[in-house]
């Protein structure tokens, strides 16, 4: 049904919310994650910003090796050992990430007051990839990238009904987490091990949008100086 709507419709990027299902019995998560397979665009909770990001880093990975997903940080492992993200999503995460065959299961959903959904449920292959927010910096959309490493988790996780991603954020953690915030970068983001840095730069100077990059070298307190540059640079440009 969602696919012969987007499809008559001509739409390439779509959003669900679980207060507003409409006559659906259950929040759409296997036929979300299927047609985001296929390259749909998707955001959950009326994300139409990130919907949108994803349907373009879809097109931009189209026949490369990896894969590309809506994502949001989950919750973090703060120790012991390295600290990580832990990535995942109600049900949406797409399986072009998984590490191996995903498994169909159905879990009871504590909101929507719906029927217990279908998921997917995998864990995200190993390897270097890009965290990519969109965020609305009031005169202009920021694009906010994060170089990572998605790595195993340390331990099974047999009570987490949903797939998921664990990475490592180049630099560290800390100055990841305090990077994004001044940035303003979003809850939800798109997780890419398709679309590499320079084409995600090459997209930003194409569409003349800015984007900030956090990196193996990134110092919070350049990157801080960095934003207000680029607030001067914006606004002087318009005005040229």
């Amino acid at each position: 049904g969602l696919r012969s709507f987007l499809r008559d419709g001509g739409f390439t990027a779509f959003t669900t919310n679980f207060e507003d299902l409409g006559g659906l019995r259950q929040l759409p998560g296997l036929a979300v994650q299927r047609l985001m397979a296929d390259g749909y665009g998707f955001g959950g909770e009326g994300d139409w910003k990130t919907a949108a990001l994803l349907r373009v880093l879809k097109v931009m990975s189209a026949g490369r090796e990896g894969g590309t997903s809506f994502m949001e940080d989950y919750t973090y492992h703060l120790g012991p050992g390295e600290p990580k993200i832990l990535g995942a999503h109600m049900l949406e995460v797409c399986p072009t990430i998984a590490a191996g065959r995903p498994s169909c299961e159905i879990h009871p959903l504590g909101i929507g007051n719906r029927e217990d959904p279908v998921r997917l449920v995998f864990t995200a292959a190993p390897g270097p990839g890009l965290v990519v927010g969109i965020s609305d910096a009031g005169d202009r959309f920021r694009l906010t990238a994060n170089v990572i490493e998605i790595v195993e988790p340390d331990e099974p996780l047999p009570r987490l009904p949903v797939a998921r991603a664990v990475w490592k954020p180049e630099p560290d953690l800390a100055t990841s987490t305090e990077s994004w915030l001044l940035a303003g970068g979003p809850h939800h983001t798109v997780l890419s091990t398709a679309v590499g840095l320079e084409a995600l730069e090459d997209f930003a100077r194409i569409t003349e949008t800015e984007l900030l990059l956090i990196d193996a070298t990134t110092d919070h307190r350049q990157f801080a100086k960095e934003l207000r540059w680029n607030q001067a640079y914006y606004r002087l440009a318009r005005r040229l």
